[in-house]
Protein backbone atom coordinates (compact mmCIF):
# COMPACT_ATOMS: atom_id res chain seq x y z
CA UNK A 1 0.00 0.00 0.00
CA UNK A 2 1.67 3.33 -0.78
CA UNK A 3 0.26 6.83 1.01
CA UNK A 4 1.37 10.61 0.64
CA UNK A 5 1.66 11.62 4.36
CA UNK A 6 3.28 13.58 6.54
CA UNK A 7 6.06 12.43 8.17
CA UNK A 8 4.73 12.27 11.29
CA UNK A 9 1.86 10.25 10.20
CA UNK A 10 4.03 7.87 8.96
CA UNK A 11 5.51 7.57 12.92
CA UNK A 12 1.63 6.12 13.48
CA UNK A 13 1.67 3.70 10.72
CA UNK A 14 4.65 2.61 11.52
CA UNK A 15 3.57 2.07 15.22
CA UNK A 16 0.53 0.09 13.72
CA UNK A 17 2.57 -1.85 11.60
CA UNK A 18 4.56 -2.80 14.64
CA UNK A 19 1.99 -3.54 16.99
CA UNK A 20 1.45 -0.70 19.14
CA UNK A 21 -0.89 -1.55 21.59
CA UNK A 22 -0.79 1.63 23.32
CA UNK A 23 -0.20 5.52 22.75
CA UNK A 24 0.03 7.70 25.70
CA UNK A 25 1.03 11.34 24.63
CA UNK A 26 0.41 15.08 24.91
CA UNK A 27 0.20 17.32 21.95
CA UNK A 28 3.24 19.48 20.97
CA UNK A 29 3.99 21.61 18.04
CA UNK A 30 5.68 20.51 15.67
CA UNK A 31 5.07 16.77 16.74
CA UNK A 32 1.37 16.98 17.29
CA UNK A 33 0.19 15.46 13.95
CA UNK A 34 1.28 12.16 16.01
CA UNK A 35 -1.34 12.52 18.95
CA UNK A 36 -3.95 13.75 16.17
CA UNK A 37 -3.20 10.60 14.20
CA UNK A 38 -3.01 8.23 16.90
CA UNK A 39 -5.90 9.60 18.16
CA UNK A 40 -7.61 8.85 14.38
CA UNK A 41 -6.33 5.19 14.32
CA UNK A 42 -5.51 3.96 17.06
CA UNK A 43 -9.42 3.42 18.34
CA UNK A 44 -10.10 2.37 14.76
CA UNK A 45 -8.08 -0.62 15.02
CA UNK A 46 -8.52 -1.77 18.68
CA UNK A 47 -5.53 -0.05 19.93
CA UNK A 48 -5.55 2.70 22.80
CA UNK A 49 -5.21 6.25 22.96
CA UNK A 50 -4.92 7.90 25.85
CA UNK A 51 -4.02 12.35 25.68
CA UNK A 52 -2.13 12.34 29.47
CA UNK A 53 -2.11 15.53 31.42
CA UNK A 54 1.04 16.05 30.42
CA UNK A 55 4.76 14.50 29.03
CA UNK A 56 5.62 13.57 32.58
CA UNK A 57 2.36 11.35 33.08
CA UNK A 58 2.86 10.04 29.33
CA UNK A 59 6.05 8.74 29.95
CA UNK A 60 4.84 6.97 33.46
CA UNK A 61 1.81 5.95 31.71
CA UNK A 62 4.58 4.20 29.41
CA UNK A 63 6.00 2.87 32.58
CA UNK A 64 2.93 0.55 33.60
CA UNK A 65 2.02 -0.35 30.21
CA UNK A 66 5.81 -1.79 29.49
CA UNK A 67 5.91 -3.31 32.82
CA UNK A 68 2.50 -5.33 31.72
CA UNK A 69 4.00 -6.53 28.38
CA UNK A 70 2.36 -3.90 26.42
CA UNK A 71 3.65 -2.48 23.32
CA UNK A 72 3.32 1.38 23.65
CA UNK A 73 4.83 4.84 22.55
CA UNK A 74 5.16 8.14 23.03
CA UNK A 75 5.43 10.97 21.19
CA UNK A 76 7.12 14.56 21.71
CA UNK A 77 9.10 17.77 20.89
CA UNK A 78 11.97 19.33 22.88
CA UNK A 79 10.31 21.28 25.99
CA UNK A 80 8.26 17.56 26.13
CA UNK A 81 11.28 15.48 26.24
CA UNK A 82 13.26 17.08 28.62
CA UNK A 83 10.47 15.91 31.29
CA UNK A 84 10.25 12.54 30.16
CA UNK A 85 13.95 11.98 30.93
CA UNK A 86 13.49 10.94 34.41
CA UNK A 87 11.24 8.28 32.84
CA UNK A 88 13.32 6.87 30.60
CA UNK A 89 15.91 6.30 32.84
CA UNK A 90 13.13 3.94 35.34
CA UNK A 91 12.00 2.45 31.69
CA UNK A 92 15.92 1.98 30.99
CA UNK A 93 16.37 0.43 34.89
CA UNK A 94 14.07 -1.58 34.57
CA UNK A 95 15.26 -3.36 31.19
CA UNK A 96 11.69 -2.41 29.82
CA UNK A 97 11.05 -1.88 25.69
CA UNK A 98 9.25 1.58 24.66
CA UNK A 99 9.45 3.75 21.49
CA UNK A 100 9.84 7.61 22.52
CA UNK A 101 9.45 9.39 19.36
CA UNK A 102 11.28 13.23 19.09
CA UNK A 103 10.39 15.58 16.47
CA UNK A 104 13.04 18.23 17.34
CA UNK A 105 12.24 22.14 17.35
CA UNK A 106 14.56 24.90 18.22
CA UNK A 107 15.79 25.60 22.17
CA UNK A 108 17.04 25.83 24.73
CA UNK A 109 13.79 26.93 26.53
CA UNK A 110 10.50 27.16 24.62
CA UNK A 111 12.68 28.23 21.66
CA UNK A 112 10.37 28.02 18.48
CA UNK A 113 8.96 25.33 16.54
CA UNK A 114 11.15 25.34 13.57
CA UNK A 115 13.69 22.58 13.09
CA UNK A 116 16.72 21.30 15.23
CA UNK A 117 19.01 18.98 16.03
CA UNK A 118 20.04 20.50 19.37
CA UNK A 119 18.72 16.86 21.31
CA UNK A 120 21.30 15.44 20.24
CA UNK A 121 22.75 14.60 23.40
CA UNK A 122 19.48 13.68 25.73
CA UNK A 123 18.49 11.85 22.30
CA UNK A 124 21.48 9.59 21.66
CA UNK A 125 23.50 10.14 25.45
CA UNK A 126 20.23 9.23 27.73
CA UNK A 127 19.20 13.04 29.71
CA UNK A 128 18.18 11.29 32.72
CA UNK A 129 20.01 9.99 35.75
CA UNK A 130 22.24 6.37 35.60
CA UNK A 131 24.32 4.70 33.19
CA UNK A 132 21.76 3.66 31.03
CA UNK A 133 21.53 4.26 27.21
CA UNK A 134 18.72 4.31 24.90
CA UNK A 135 18.80 2.89 21.14
CA UNK A 136 18.32 5.93 18.99
CA UNK A 137 17.51 5.99 15.29
CA UNK A 138 17.71 8.84 12.73
CA UNK A 139 14.95 8.94 10.22
CA UNK A 140 15.78 11.01 6.76
CA UNK A 141 12.72 10.74 5.02
CA UNK A 142 9.12 10.24 5.46
CA UNK A 143 9.64 6.45 4.35
CA UNK A 144 12.17 6.32 7.03
CA UNK A 145 9.95 7.96 9.31
CA UNK A 146 8.26 4.71 8.97
CA UNK A 147 10.45 2.04 8.70
CA UNK A 148 12.67 3.15 11.26
CA UNK A 149 9.67 3.80 13.86
CA UNK A 150 8.90 0.01 13.47
CA UNK A 151 12.75 -0.98 13.81
CA UNK A 152 12.06 1.18 17.03
CA UNK A 153 9.87 -1.73 18.32
CA UNK A 154 11.89 -4.37 16.95
CA UNK A 155 15.24 -2.66 18.84
CA UNK A 156 12.77 -2.23 21.65
CA UNK A 157 12.13 -5.42 22.32
CA UNK A 158 15.42 -7.11 21.40
CA UNK A 159 17.26 -5.56 23.81
CA UNK A 160 14.73 -4.06 26.45
CA UNK A 161 15.38 -0.70 26.37
CA UNK A 162 13.96 2.41 25.33
CA UNK A 163 14.35 3.31 21.39
CA UNK A 164 14.11 6.88 20.73
CA UNK A 165 13.62 8.01 16.75
CA UNK A 166 15.10 11.28 16.45
CA UNK A 167 13.73 13.46 13.63
CA UNK A 168 13.20 16.93 13.64
CA UNK A 169 10.22 19.70 12.46
CA UNK A 170 10.93 19.55 8.64
CA UNK A 171 11.02 15.82 8.42
CA UNK A 172 7.58 15.52 10.99
CA UNK A 173 6.18 18.14 8.25
CA UNK A 174 7.12 17.60 5.42
CA UNK A 175 4.63 14.94 2.85
CA UNK A 176 6.33 12.01 0.77
CA UNK A 177 5.07 8.96 -1.09
CA UNK A 178 5.23 6.56 2.04
CA UNK A 179 5.17 2.07 0.70
CA UNK A 180 3.79 0.24 3.72
CA UNK A 181 3.64 -3.44 3.66
CA UNK A 182 0.35 -5.94 3.89
CA UNK A 183 1.31 -7.43 7.70
CA UNK A 184 2.18 -6.71 10.91
CA UNK A 185 5.75 -7.83 12.52
CA UNK A 186 5.01 -11.13 14.87
CA UNK A 187 4.37 -9.91 18.09
CA UNK A 188 6.88 -10.44 20.67
CA UNK A 189 5.96 -12.72 23.63
CA UNK A 190 7.20 -10.76 26.91
CA UNK A 191 5.65 -13.63 29.40
CA UNK A 192 9.23 -14.23 31.00
CA UNK A 193 9.19 -11.17 32.52
CA UNK A 194 6.29 -9.07 32.15
CA UNK A 195 4.24 -8.75 35.33
CA UNK A 196 0.95 -9.77 33.89
CA UNK A 197 -1.28 -11.05 36.91
CA UNK A 198 -1.97 -14.41 35.00
CA UNK A 199 -0.10 -17.35 36.57
CA UNK A 200 2.66 -17.56 34.17
CA UNK A 201 3.84 -14.66 34.85
CA UNK A 202 2.28 -14.05 38.42
CA UNK A 203 5.98 -14.22 40.13
CA UNK A 204 7.69 -11.81 37.63
CA UNK A 205 8.92 -8.80 39.41
CA UNK A 206 9.52 -5.51 37.55
CA UNK A 207 11.73 -2.57 39.70
CA UNK A 208 14.97 -0.68 39.14
CA UNK A 209 15.76 -0.44 42.68
CA UNK A 210 18.69 -2.71 44.42
CA UNK A 211 19.42 -1.20 47.77
CA UNK A 212 22.40 -3.37 47.81
CA UNK A 213 25.81 -1.51 46.36
CA UNK A 214 26.93 -4.98 44.99
CA UNK A 215 23.94 -5.78 43.38
CA UNK A 216 23.54 -2.42 41.95
CA UNK A 217 26.58 -2.67 40.66
CA UNK A 218 26.13 -6.05 39.29
CA UNK A 219 23.30 -5.12 37.42
CA UNK A 220 24.90 -1.49 35.88
CA UNK A 221 27.65 -4.06 34.70
CA UNK A 222 24.54 -6.02 32.96
CA UNK A 223 23.50 -3.08 31.39
CA UNK A 224 27.05 -2.37 30.04
CA UNK A 225 27.50 -5.78 28.37
CA UNK A 226 23.90 -5.18 26.92
CA UNK A 227 25.04 -1.98 25.22
CA UNK A 228 28.21 -3.08 23.84
CA UNK A 229 26.24 -6.03 22.35
CA UNK A 230 23.88 -3.52 20.75
CA UNK A 231 26.33 -2.56 18.25
CA UNK A 232 25.60 -5.56 16.15
CA UNK A 233 22.65 -3.60 15.12
CA UNK A 234 24.47 -0.24 14.22
CA UNK A 235 23.48 0.44 10.92
CA UNK A 236 25.11 3.62 8.34
CA UNK A 237 25.00 4.50 5.01
CA UNK A 238 28.00 5.69 1.90
CA UNK A 239 26.94 7.57 -0.72
CA UNK A 240 29.62 7.77 -3.51
CA UNK A 241 32.30 7.14 -1.02
CA UNK A 242 34.46 4.47 -3.45
CA UNK A 243 36.92 7.27 -4.65
CA UNK A 244 35.66 10.38 -2.69
CA UNK A 245 38.37 12.98 -1.13
CA UNK A 246 36.46 14.73 1.53
CA UNK A 247 33.68 12.82 3.20
CA UNK A 248 30.33 14.74 4.30
CA UNK A 249 28.88 13.41 7.09
CA UNK A 250 25.23 13.92 8.13
CA UNK A 251 22.10 12.08 9.76
CA UNK A 252 18.20 13.04 9.57
CA UNK A 253 17.67 15.74 7.81
CA UNK A 254 21.11 16.89 7.56
CA UNK A 255 21.99 13.71 6.00
CA UNK A 256 19.82 14.89 3.07
CA UNK A 257 21.43 18.24 2.49
CA UNK A 258 24.61 16.30 2.63
CA UNK A 259 23.43 13.73 0.11
CA UNK A 260 22.55 17.15 -2.82
CA UNK A 261 25.66 18.57 -1.20
CA UNK A 262 28.01 15.46 -2.47
CA UNK A 263 26.37 15.66 -6.01
CA UNK A 264 26.55 19.31 -6.46
CA UNK A 265 30.35 19.33 -5.41
CA UNK A 266 31.19 16.37 -8.12
CA UNK A 267 29.10 18.36 -11.02
CA UNK A 268 32.20 21.06 -10.00
CA UNK A 269 34.72 18.62 -10.54
CA UNK A 270 35.30 17.83 -6.43
CA UNK A 271 35.16 14.18 -5.64
CA UNK A 272 32.64 14.26 -2.61
CA UNK A 273 30.81 11.12 -1.19
CA UNK A 274 28.55 10.95 2.01
CA UNK A 275 28.22 9.16 5.65
CA UNK A 276 24.81 9.23 7.40
CA UNK A 277 24.31 7.68 10.46
CA UNK A 278 21.34 6.03 10.39
CA UNK A 279 21.89 4.33 14.31
CA UNK A 280 22.73 7.36 16.24
CA UNK A 281 23.32 5.09 18.99
CA UNK A 282 24.91 2.62 18.90
CA UNK A 283 27.20 4.58 16.22
CA UNK A 284 28.11 3.12 13.31
CA UNK A 285 31.54 3.31 14.47
CA UNK A 286 33.62 0.98 12.22
CA UNK A 287 31.08 1.23 9.01
CA UNK A 288 32.20 5.49 9.46
CA UNK A 289 36.31 4.77 9.97
CA UNK A 290 35.64 2.17 6.41
CA UNK A 291 35.34 5.00 4.41
CA UNK A 292 36.95 7.68 6.49
CA UNK A 293 40.36 6.92 6.21
CA UNK A 294 42.78 9.36 4.34
CA UNK A 295 39.62 11.44 3.43
CA UNK A 296 38.70 14.94 4.33
CA UNK A 297 35.85 15.04 6.77
CA UNK A 298 32.85 17.85 7.01
CA UNK A 299 29.92 16.81 9.78
CA UNK A 300 26.80 19.43 8.21
CA UNK A 301 24.28 19.97 11.54
CA UNK A 302 21.55 21.71 13.17
CA UNK A 303 23.31 22.22 16.52
CA UNK A 304 26.09 23.31 18.39
CA UNK A 305 28.06 20.49 16.95
CA UNK A 306 27.47 18.05 19.06
CA UNK A 307 27.09 15.28 16.39
CA UNK A 308 30.92 16.75 14.96
CA UNK A 309 32.33 15.86 18.25
CA UNK A 310 30.96 11.99 17.99
CA UNK A 311 31.93 11.61 15.04
CA UNK A 312 35.70 13.06 16.44
CA UNK A 313 34.90 10.53 19.10
CA UNK A 314 34.35 7.69 16.87
CA UNK A 315 36.97 8.18 14.38
CA UNK A 316 39.68 9.02 17.90
CA UNK A 317 37.98 5.10 19.11
CA UNK A 318 38.58 3.70 15.62
CA UNK A 319 42.51 4.61 15.10
CA UNK A 320 41.57 7.10 13.03
CA UNK A 321 43.06 9.96 15.29
CA UNK A 322 44.82 12.23 12.64
CA UNK A 323 41.06 12.68 10.59
CA UNK A 324 39.32 12.84 13.75
CA UNK A 325 41.72 16.23 14.50
CA UNK A 326 40.64 17.76 11.17
CA UNK A 327 37.12 17.20 10.96
CA UNK A 328 35.36 20.55 10.09
CA UNK A 329 31.57 21.45 10.60
CA UNK A 330 29.10 23.87 8.80
CA UNK A 331 26.07 24.58 11.03
CA UNK A 332 22.99 26.55 11.58
CA UNK A 333 21.02 27.12 15.04
CA UNK A 334 17.81 28.44 16.16
CA UNK A 335 15.46 26.73 13.27
CA UNK A 336 17.67 27.90 10.38
CA UNK A 337 18.63 25.51 8.32
CA UNK A 338 22.18 25.06 6.55
CA UNK A 339 21.37 25.42 2.71
CA UNK A 340 22.94 23.28 -0.15
CA UNK A 341 24.59 26.54 -1.39
CA UNK A 342 26.62 27.33 1.80
CA UNK A 343 27.35 23.75 2.28
CA UNK A 344 29.27 23.65 -1.25
CA UNK A 345 31.12 27.34 -0.75
CA UNK A 346 32.01 25.46 2.95
CA UNK A 347 33.13 22.30 1.10
CA UNK A 348 35.37 24.35 -1.94
CA UNK A 349 36.69 25.99 0.83
CA UNK A 350 38.45 22.79 2.28
CA UNK A 351 39.58 21.04 -0.25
Amino acid sequence: MTKFVKGNEAVVMGALYAGCDLYFGYPITPASEIAHGAAKWFPMLGRTFVQAECETASINMMFGAAGAGKLCMTATSGPGFSLMQEGISYLAGAELPAVVVNINRAGPGLGNVYPEQSDYTPAVKGGGHGSYQTFTLAPASAQEMFDLTVKAFEMAAKWRTPAVVFADGLQGQMMETVEMPSDELPRPDFSEWAAQGEPKTRTNLVKSIYLDAAQQEQFNRHLQDKYAQMREDAIGEAYLADDAELLIVGYGISGRIARTTAEELRKAGVKAGVFRSVTLNPFPRQMLASVAKGRKIMCIELDAGQFADDVRLNLAKAGLGAEAANVAMINRMGGEVVSVDDAVKFAKEMV
